[in-house]
């Protein structure tokens, strides 16, 4: 993995999506870091670490980046959000609070489970079929996918167009092992023993992972909360940058103000 730090203050390490990289936050790094050291991670397989190769196991990223950033609040955005969240069931003494940004703990619909909070279970395995197809092809659909819905959609697909690639492309092998882990995670039941306060943010027309997910999430964990974005999609941080910002620095100063001695 490859972690490029700005900024000062206290800690924040934020991870990226599936097919991206930790550049696509630069409107939190323009935003925030004269206020917190912020650490951005290029998972195995994507931007700086494309040639890495180690498999995208949420445990096992979780483990290494917990030992090389402790005592940070974490974020996810999207597939990075599976990673957040097990370092924050794993090691919770090593993480001061969680962020998750458009990351669901299961992003697959299942009614009969009653979690209607997702996409069809089709979807992943369709995009695994079309990446064999036709590889740049696919991960363009998927940028306009990621942008379709916002309030500022086409200023969203040319930022994500421009910064997607800038640090080439991801690996095919990190890309269908990413499918594989949306597909099937589910992260549910352990949501009742997160140890650390979360904040979930979601743009309420974000058409990969609905907004009613993060709120269902929050009620299902101790010392949560769910901020829903008006007009942002799946990438808020994109066409609502400024909100975005704010609410993690609330969140950050809320945990400073619960662990100030009394």
């Amino acid at each position: 993995m490859f972690i490029e730090t700005h900024g000062r203050g206290p800690a924040l390490a934020l991870i990226h999506g599936w097919a991206m990289h930790g550049g696509l936050f630069a409107p939190l790094v323009e935003r925030l870091s004269d206020r917190f050291t912020l650490h951005l991670v290029d998972l195995p397989g994507h931007g700086h670490a494309r040639e890495d190769d180690t498999a995208l196991e949420p445990a096992t990223l979780a483990a290494a980046l917990v030992a090389r950033v402790p005592d940070a609040v974490w974020l996810g955005w999207s597939l990075g959000g599976q990673v957040a969240l097990r370092a924050a069931l794993d090691h919770p003494g090593q993480v001061r609070g969680l962020v998750m940004v458009a990351s669901s703990p299961r992003f697959v619909r299942d009614d009969a489970d009653g979690w209607p909070h997702g996409v069809s279970s089709t979807l992943f395995g369709d995009f695994g079929d079309a990446l064999r197809r036709d590889f740049r092809g696919t991960l363009e659909g998927f940028l306009a996918l990621e942008s379709l819905g916002s309030a500022t959609a086409q200023d969203e697909l040319r930022r994500l167009r421009a910064q997607a690639f800038e640090r080439g492309e991801p690996s095919s092998r990190a890309l269908q092992q990413g499918l594989a882990l949306l597909d099937t995670a589910d992260l549910r039941g352990e949501l009742p023993g997160l140890q650390v306060p979360s904040l979930w943010l979601s743009g309420r027309r974000d058409r990969l992972v609905p907004a009613g997910a993060m709120p269902a999430a929050a009620a299902l964990a101790p010392r949560a909360r769910s901020v829903v974005i008006d007009g942002a999609g799946h990438a808020p941080f994109l066409g609502a940058a400024d909100r975005v910002a704010d609410a993690i620095s609330d969140f950050v100063d809320s945990l400073a103000t619960s662990e100030s001695p009394a």
